[in-house]
């Protein structure tokens, strides 16, 4: 029985390191590119310069606000009673995507699916138009990634690169506004390809107010969040607010952050800053990189998604608007190229009667066509 007993535990720790790896393979390659880096720059004093603590300070914040806006049934409420305002499928199809577009710039792209993701395939399995099912989640993916474009705190790319580069709010907007409108223009025109009828949608769901309590504090922690995102508040004052609020409200939420995330974002930063500490190797890569912000962002992010290839590509140009623009248009393409797009993928899978393979083929469909209309307006904007 110990010999049985010890051949489990010896399998199963490496099945264990497998699944980790397989979830968590940005921050496993992060890993391994900042401990491969540590053996050319030794580690030392500097090393403690190399993270952008108010990026960190930042995503912890907005994950936490945003968490408890989520556990408190916000989202899901606002939606129920947008539904009862719909009549037909195209009017279905334009809510559901709206949501996840115009919500995506403050709750983040990927809170943005968690949320109406199964709110989509609720409403549209008790309306009989599954039909619709897999067009309006690839649509849903592709507003929440587009949509979150537009604002700093859409996503994480953006945030940090707004961090990093010490844009100001109307540079950023003057830089996202117009393809985002665009992004706004190609979702209505594809869900009007979609077609119209007549809809009935039942639901013994009831949209229950949030606590109020509640809503009014994380309400108040997102504002204090904003006021540092426009440099009217300083990180540290922010970072104390939000954990100090939240540690009396509810201190679960603590549990709720994505620390994966936060230690991708170190792990980077730790590899970027012993890159730029070797100038042959710095030199090489600011010679292939400037002048090609824009293809290098959308080229890469297809392979390790665009939050990574943002942080990596940063440390080697000043060019902060063909790279937001390169890394932002990125996460269209391949499924990985924004991490957001794996979350509905997955939401979608574990639905009833789920056709994964046409899913994927009306996804690649779908991204590869907005991706090449975006990267021409793209081209021309620069």
């Amino acid at each position: 029985m110990e010999e049985k007993n010890g051949i489990i535990q010896k399998e199963s720790i490496p099945g264990g390191l497998i699944a980790f790896v397989k979830k968590e393979t940005v921050l496993c390659a992060a890993g391994i590119l900042a401990a491969a880096s540590m053996f050319l720059v030794p580690p030392d004093m500097e090393y403690l310069n190399y993270p952008d603590y108010r990026v960190l300070a930042l995503l912890f914040g907005l994950m936490l606000v945003i968490a408890g806006l989520q556990s408190i049934g916000l989202f899901r409420c606002l939606g129920l009673r947008l539904l009862g305002r719909t009549g037909n499928t195209m009017q279905l199809g334009f809510l559901l995507v709206a949501l996840c577009f115009f919500g995506s710039m403050l709750i983040t792209n990927d809170v943005a699916l968690i949320t109406f993701v199964p709110f989509a395939i609720m409403t549209l399995t008790m309306a009989g138009e599954r039909r619709l099912l897999i067009p309006i989640v690839v649509l849903q993916t592709v507003a929440a990634n587009l949509g979150s474009m537009l604002t700093p705190v859409g996503n994480p790319q953006n945030l940090y690169l707004y961090t990093a580069f010490e844009l100001s709010i109307g540079t950023f907007l003057g830089y996202m506004l117009p393809l985002a409108f665009l992004s706004l223009l190609l979702l209505a025109a594809a869900l009007l390809l979609l077609g119209r009828k007549p809809l009935s949608v039942q639901t013994s769901e009831k949209a229950e107010s949030p606590d109020r309590r509640k809503l009014t504090a994380y309400v108040l922690l997102f504002l204090v969040c904003l006021s540092c995102v426009l440099r009217l508040l300083s990180w540290p004052v922010m970072l104390a607010i939000l954990v100090l609020t939240v540690l009396i409200v509810d201190r679960k939420l603590f549990g709720a952050v994505d620390y994966f995330l936060l230690l991708t974002f170190v792990c980077f930063f730790l590899f970027i800053g012993n890159v730029e500490r070797i100038p042959a190797v710095s030199s090489l890569m600011k010679e292939l990189i400037v002048g090609r912000e824009l293809p290098a962002g959308a080229a890469l992010s297809q392979v390790i998604s665009n939050v990574p290839a943002a942080i990596l590509l940063s440390g080697f140009t000043e060019n902060v608007r063909p790279l937001l623009y390169g890394v932002n248009i990125g996460g269209l393409g391949t499924l990985i190229a924004s991490l957001a797009s794996v979350i509905s993928y997955r939401l979608y899978g574990s639905s009833e009667g789920a056709g994964k393979g046409a899913y994927l083929k009306t996804f690649t469909l779908y991204n590869v066509i907005f991706l090449a209309v975006l990267y021409a307006a793209a081209l021309l904007i620069l």
